[in-house]
């Protein structure tokens, strides 16, 4: 039998390295799974629940291994429509990710044909850097060429869109020798990229007279600690963290401010809000209430993306380049502040955080106070885990309470902020590092929009990996939590109980019926025995938190709108009035004190 496109295709794929693929069958891919059935598992195809799971996969895949594309596969029509969410995480939040999508045969396109969507239409936003549709199987090469090559290079999404009769044809594996025809090849290094020395002196000078430098870091800057941690000691200078970038820096470093934000924390705020100089390195934080006021620093932005370059604040100099490569180019122009009185006071401010996040997490609550959760789970994180957060409370949470350490890999949805990646995001970390212990962060809400049933692809799998140990924990207080605050807050509306409220489902006892460990805490002094038995179990494990939904997620400052807000919400009847306003006083509510 020859070979077919639908093989060589595959074949291509491996060729540039690429070894797992993430999706789910449909009649529009059937020759693409035939074809992965006789390559005998490499590469290897990871069943999920849902194509969306799939493409969330492939984005985390590509998070927790740099350099790398990740690949889901869903069938025409439904399929691939179901992929978007999870495709827009990854291009919102530069993470270099094909997908390769069915369609139905050729002779039927065009003829409202069952399924038949416009695909090279719906995905031209999300793969607006290449999106191709095959026609003849001499450009299944050079298509699968670019894809991967755009992918890497762009650091985003690219598609390939494969009629299932075109799939079954046999493959030209190398096209004629003639005019009209591509020869493409594999391979991509990424180039090295530094900014001119004109510029980086500029830059120096910059932070050279700065007195107050304040330094925030993205996920760009995840592979420059070291870098970034000597210019803070050469200049004295605090570093805050975008949430993307959480584990750029350990958090046990004392001038480490932690994340900046409505999740962030008051050092963070304080940090930016007094400095003279600010130094933004690989991250594209978008809210600039939270940034210095314009006009009043001195900036220097470094991000590898001019496209990215100078559209949060008015930088003074812009250079264009690796995190990594540019600190190294900067480092030999800046003089170490003799003044360490800015240094000192940002450690001080840490240090009292760090003791303020406690006696928050010690507060009582009913019955738990979720960031006693954390609490208890920081000082137990094992070496070189990987955290995944979804979003909602739980990032909250994971954003302020956890000190991760250097070796650890921390994600989440940082631009789409999306519901749902918290378990799948945990699952493709285990099949990129199978002996690493995952752990995803999750509230009911997304727990029950997806989590729950990806917890069968856990069950499906989890054999497979060499540590068993993948730990979901359920924030179980059956309210959209985020969304409940939100409303309360930054609207000014009590808590709408039709939208908010959750049914109530046995997380843990949901887990046991798959054959997994499930957990169920609601006692404050059994939590931190609760992590050790999941940390130690034999397999997965869902640990259910049953926590209080009226801790408030205090934001580091609270803003005169925000305090009548709450006000309002209260003054019209919120239903959990009484527990809010009691919640609110125990967590600190001289803080809604307008100016402080």
């Amino acid at each position: 039998m020859s070979e077919l496109v639908a093989d060589y295709l595959l074949r291509r794929l491996r060729e540039w390295g690429i070894h797992r693929v993430f999706g789910y069958p449909g009649d529009g891919i059937n020759a693409i799974l035939g074809a992965l059935d006789r390559a005998g598992g490499d590469p290897d195809f990871i069943q999920v629940r849902h194509e969306e799971m799939a493409a969330f996969m492939a984005c985390a895949h590509a998070k927790y291994s740099p350099g790398e594309v990740g690949v889901c596969l869903a069938t025409s029509g439904p399929g691939a429509v179901h992929l978007l969410n999870g495709l827009y995480d990854a291009k919102l939040d530069h993470q270099p990710v094909l997908a390769i999508v069915g369609q139905q045969s050729r002779s039927a396109l065009g003829g409202h044909y069952q399924q038949e969507i416009d695909l090279t239409t719906l995905f031209k936003d999300v793969a607006s850097e290449f999106v191709e549709f095959a026609s003849v199987p001499a450009q299944i090469r050079h298509l699968v060429d670019r894809a991967v090559r755009i992918a890497l290079d762009q650091r985003t999404v690219t598609c390939i869109i494969v009629p299932n009769d075109l799939a079954s044809l046999a493959a030209v594996e190398s096209p004629p020798h003639e005019h009209g025809t591509i020869h493409s090849g594999v391979g991509y290094s990424p180039p090295k990229i530094v900014p001119n020395d004109d510029d980086l002196q500029r830059a120096a000078e910059i932070l050279n007279a700065g007195e107050k430098v304040a330094i925030l870091v993205g996920q760009g800057a995840m592979h420059a600690g070291d870098e970034v941690t000597e210019v803070a000691e050469l200049l004295g200078a605090g570093v805050a963290k975008a949430l993307l970038g959480k584990a750029a820096l350990p958090d046990d470093l004392p001038f480490v401010t932690g994340s900046i934000g409505l999740l962030g924390t008051k050092p963070s705020w304080n940090l930016m809000m007094d400095c003279d100089t600010l130094l933004m390195i690989g991250s594209s934080f978008p809210y600039s209430e939270f940034l210095p006021e314009e006009g009043k620093a001195k900036a220097v932005q470094i991000d590898i993306d001019g496209r990215m370059i100078g559209i949060r604040y008015p930088m003074d100099v812009n250079l264009v380049g690796d995190s990594k490569e540019t600190l190294k180019a900067l480092l030999p122009h800046l003089k170490r502040k003799d003044d360490r009185s800015w240094r000192g006071k940002i450690e001080s401010e840490v240090a009292d955080w760090w003791n303020l996040v406690e006696e928050r997490a010690m507060q009582d609550a009913q019955p738990l106070n979720p960031q006693r959760v954390f609490h208890e789970l920081s000082p137990r994180l094992p070496d070189n885990c990987i955290l995944s957060s979804d979003s909602g409370s739980s990032a909250n949470w994971f954003a302020r309470d956890l000190k991760i350490r250097k070796g650890m890999m921390a994600s989440l949805s940082g631009t789409l902020a999306t519901m749902g990646p918290g378990v799948p995001y945990a699952i493709a970390a285990k099949f990129a590092h199978p002996d690493r212990v995952a752990i995803a962060l999750v509230g009911d809400g997304a727990f029950q929009m997806n989590g729950m049933l990806e917890m069968i692809t856990i069950a499906k799998y989890w054999h497979r990996w060499s540590d068993p140990r993948l730990i979901v924990l359920v924030l179980h207080n059956d309210d959209l939590n985020q969304v409940t605050w939100e409303q309360r807050v930054l609207e000014g509306d009590p808590k709408y109980e039709a939208s908010q409220i959750l049914p109530d489902v046995p997380y843990a006892r949901y887990a046991e019926l798959l054959g997994l460990k499930g957990i169920r805490v609601d006692d404050p002094d059994h939590v931190g025995a609760a992590w050790d038995e999941a940390l130690a179990a034999d397999r997965p494990c869902v640990l259910e938190a049953i926590t209080d939904p009226e801790v408030p997620p205090l934001p580091p400052h609270i803003t005169l709108q925000q305090a009548k807000g709450f006000m309002s919400a209260i003054a019209h009847g919120d239903p959990d009035r009484g527990r809010v306003i009691t919640e609110s006083l125990k967590q600190k509510i001289e803080e809604f004190i307008p100016g402080r």
